[in-house]
């Protein structure tokens, strides 16, 4: 299987049909996945922790509309994949096993358009840290998982500027700050830059209005250190296209 950095969107991305259609149909050209193991950025924890299978969804947003409040998405038990991921962490660093968490939206939102019958195990993964150095070694324990069919998402916001908009409409004009930083990570990822992207702090253009905070770009760098060579360019599957403003470029990497 490859891994995924995803755009996630917010729930009314599941009534855009442009962009639902553009997740829908990456899917259905993905190999069907034996399990997906997902990380949001709407889950900062640490230790890192794993979500409970079974357990209800969780409605981490305010303000929408109440349809998005009542949808489920429920999926077959990943407690052997949990059992996978904390045997792959170093003896040093404890895996907390939640009993009562669910899939936050920035899992289940995706999942629910990419894999709408919910018949896959899901695993969300909780992100410790935001250092790009640890989250791709995260990304490199886990990469094994890829060759038995898991599915390794990160799900998070190219551009996340959501203080900084001017407009909620779906398709208003990007600002310059999240035009700017979306060309910058376009190109340092067609070269494979890893370095580069680790450096947004210091060199990206459009900081810190892209991300006022970083929860939204730091799953970018568990998908590369799942990538079976992180200096190799991926398939940047959608590309030079935003929502509300933000950037919808989203990553596939083998």
């Amino acid at each position: 299987m490859p891994a995924l950095y995803i755009g996630h969107g917010a729930p009314p991305l599941l009534d855009d049909p442009l962009w639902s259609g553009q997740l829908a149909a990456w899917a259905r050209d993905l190999p069907r996945p034996t399990a997906i193991l997902i990380v949001s950025a709407h889950w900062e924890s640490a230790p890192l922790s794993l979500s409970a299978s079974g357990a209800p969804l969780v409605y981490d947003f305010g303000g929408f509309e109440q349809k998005y409040y009542e949808m489920t998405y429920e999926t077959p038990d990943a407690t052997a994949l949990a059992r996978q991921v904390a045997a792959m962490m170093p003896r040093t660093e404890p895996v907390h096993q939640h009993h009562a968490r669910g899939l936050d939206h920035g899992a289940w939102v995706p999942l629910k358009i990419m894999y709408p019958d919910a018949d896959i195990p899901v695993l969300q993964m909780s992100m410790p840290t935001h250092d790009p150095g640890q989250l791709m070694e995260i990304g490199r324990r886990l990469r094994p998982l890829r060759d038995e069919g898991v599915l390794i998402i990160g799900s998070g916001f190219l551009t996340h500027g959501l203080p900084f908009l001017t407009s909620w409409q779906v398709d208003a004009t990007a600002p310059g700050w999240s035009k700017d930083f979306d060309a910058w990570a376009g190109e340092a990822l067609a070269r494979g830059d890893v370095d580069t992207l680790a450096s947004y702090r210091d060199v990206a253009p459009g900081m810190p209005y892209a991300h006022p905070t970083v929860e939204h770009y730091s799953p970018l760098f568990v998908t590369l250190g799942a990538a079976t060579d992180a200096g190799t360019p991926g398939e940047q599957v959608i590309r030079d296209e935003f929502w509300m403003g933000l950037s919808k470029r989203s990553l596939q990497v083998t």
